[in-house]
């Protein structure tokens, strides 16, 4: 208390200086129009200025759910898109064969969203780590994607954490197709540069053009039909000359990889179950 006393006892004059400002400047504005009107722009210029900031720091911590809601956004618009193409197909082509109305819709599909906490690219059998597993409803072999194409396939599942085998790695095997033509092949990657990769047995008999696009061929529970795979780059002929080599550009930058969906296709799930159903019944009787 003694040196409270002593400091407002040595600064005084200065304590009294600065109420005496402190009164002047509030009757100045107060009753002054001019003075009051600047002191009123000034003042919400400046607050203008810290909301502005305070705005710009809110809608950079909300990228990543923004990031988020658009992969599951261009996932969904993907299937979409594949839909209207069929249907345009069988409206335009195939009027006098089969009707509009008896063409199959692509199945509704459960998308998870989920993060990439870890990745590789550059060994010859790459993995990628997301963050959701068993509690979020992913099982192994589930599809991954993002928002510009395939990723990979789940392959391990722990409760919060799940591992993919990405494109990038010799064991992936995914069934993909020339789009709007019809024929498909498989996908793979032997090692190198992290955006090509290639698609065999492709028949001989296909007619396609360069720079058309490969998309999955829903042959299989994984992905449905439509995913965004690449870009034919080059074609070469197969080992024993019996079909096409297709030399891709991936559509999907492992390098930058972050936001994707595991593909939860309920439909294609029940299908796969019931041709395995009917392979083991074939066994039993023979």
């Amino acid at each position: 208390m003694r040196n409270l006393i002593e400091f407002l006892a040595r600064y005084n004059h200065w304590l009294l200086l600065l109420v005496l400002e402190t009164v002047s400047l509030v009757l100045l504005f107060r009753f002054n129009s001019y003075q009051g009107s600047v002191w009123f722009t000034s003042a919400n210029s400046m607050a203008g200025s810290v909301l502005s900031m305070s705005s710009e720091v809110e809608s950079f911590f909300s990228l990543g759910k923004v990031n988020e809601d658009l992969t599951k956004r261009n996932v969904y618009l993907e299937q979409k898109v594949r839909q209207l193409e069929e249907k345009l197909h069988y409206s335009t082509q195939a009027r006098d064969t089969m009707p509009v109305a008896t063409t199959v819709a692509l199945p509704a599909v459960k998308l998870i969203k989920a993060k990439v906490v870890d990745n590789s690219i550059s060994k010859i059998d790459n993995y990628i780590t997301i963050d959701k597993g068993s509690a979020d409803g992913v099982r192994r072999d589930m599809g991954v994607a993002c928002g510009t194409g395939v990723v990979g396939i789940v392959y391990l599942v722990a409760k919060h954490y799940s591992v993919v085998i990405p494109v990038l790695n010799s064991k992936s095997n995914i069934s993909c197709a020339i789009n709007g033509r019809g024929y498909f092949g498989y996908l793979h990657w032997s090692g190198g540069r992290s955006d090509i990769a290639y698609v065999d047995d492709i028949p001989r008999h296909a007619h396609f053009k360069l720079h058309e696009k490969v998309v999955t061929s829903g042959y299989s529970s994984v992905f449905p039909p439509g995913l965004m795979v690449g870009e034919i780059l080059h074609v070469f002929n197969s080992t024993d000359g019996l079909s096409y080599r297709l030399q891709l550009r991936l559509s999907t930058d492992f390098s930058r990889l972050r936001d994707v969906c595991v593909i939860d296709d309920a439909a294609a799930r029940e299908r796969m179950e019931v041709y395995q159903a009917a392979i083991d019944s074939l066994k039993t009787r023979e």
